[in-house]
Formats: C-alpha cells, structure tokens, sequence
C-alpha cells in the first residue's frame, strides 16, 4: 500500500533529451585533443545522464486472498494484543471537539486511535474532524495498514460483525460436484 502511494515522479534527461547543439565541438583529428562527437555526451558538464531515474509505477500486484489473510492476521493480532475495544456506539449531544476528546479520553489515554463505526452521525463526524491523531473509519473502508499504524482501536459491535464478515472467505458461487 506504502508502494503504491509513491508518486515515481524522479525523471532526468538522457543525451538524446538534453536541449544542446548536434554539432561537433572541434574536428575529429588534429587538434590534439580526444574525439569528441556532441555536448550532450554524459562525461561532459551540462551533458545527459547516463542510468538516471524516470518516472515509473511503484505498484505491486496483491492477490485477494493475500489482502484478506493480511487483514485477518493484523485485525486478530490486535484483539489478541488487547488493543480493540468495543462500544455500542458512538454519539456526541453536540458538533463540539470537545466532547468528543472526552469522550475518547474516556476510553483509551492513548494518543492514535482508530475509530471505527457501520457509520458516522453528522455531529460526531464534525467534532472529530480537527483531532489528527484520531481517525474515524467506517468498518467497510478500513484496510490493514490503519489497523497496524495505530495504538488503540474503537470498534462499535455493529462494526465488529462488518469487520468479522470482511475477514471470512466468500463462498463458492457454484458448488463443486
């Protein structure tokens, strides 16, 4: 995922892209100085380079079954670890920032949460959305890296039977005979 948000952009010119002259700089025999072709040679100052980076694609392909083990293994390696909590939901009387520190502060003194929800009211969406080291998630969105990056994670119990579901292999459309 870290792969593949990586932007590839680094790009330098080779001697047929450097913007100089084609012609020669002096003759090619009695100057006493070494053959010289064209400006835009690599051994000269102002000349191209020679295996220099060019824009390319940092992807890599990761098969479904692969992504769907990752995300059980980290999803389960957290609860084992003790770090999910559950709730029955989450709701501020007020769109305050607020309320909405105390209300997590009233469950976890770590400084990156994870919350995650089936879905946000507008208040709470409101109150949480200056505080960065706290992410609101919802149980379909969140991937594997959100649930290794950070320290405590929030689940509502509507959210912890979407993310059980989402760890489960679909089943076979057809059945073998």
């Amino acid at each position: 995922m870290r792969a593949a948000r990586r932007s590839g952009s680094a790009n330098t010119k080779t001697k047929a892209e450097v913007n100089l002259s084609g012609a020669k700089p002096w003759r090619q025999k009695g100057t006493g100085r070494a053959r010289a072709g064209y400006k835009s040679s690599p051994i000269w100052r102002g000349g191209g380079v020679v295996f220099g980076p060019k824009p390319r694609d940092y992807t890599k392909k990761v098969s479904k079954t692969t992504r769907r083990l990752a995300f059980q293994k980290a999803l389960s390696e957290r609860i084992n670890a003790g770090d999910v909590m559950t709730v029955d939901s989450f709701s501020v009387k007020e769109a305050k920032t607020k309320s909405f520190l105390s209300l997590v502060k009233g469950h976890t003194d770590a400084k990156k949460v994870l919350l995650i929800s089936d879905s946000f009211d507008e208040n709470f969406y409101r109150s949480a959305r200056n505080v960065r080291p706290i992410l609101l998630a919802t149980a379909t969105d969140v991937n594997t890296e959100q649930l290794l990056a950070f320290d405590k994670i929030i689940v509502t119990d509507a959210a912890l039977a979407q993310l059980a579901q989402r760890t489960t292999a679909p089943a076979k459309a057809a059945a073998q005979s």
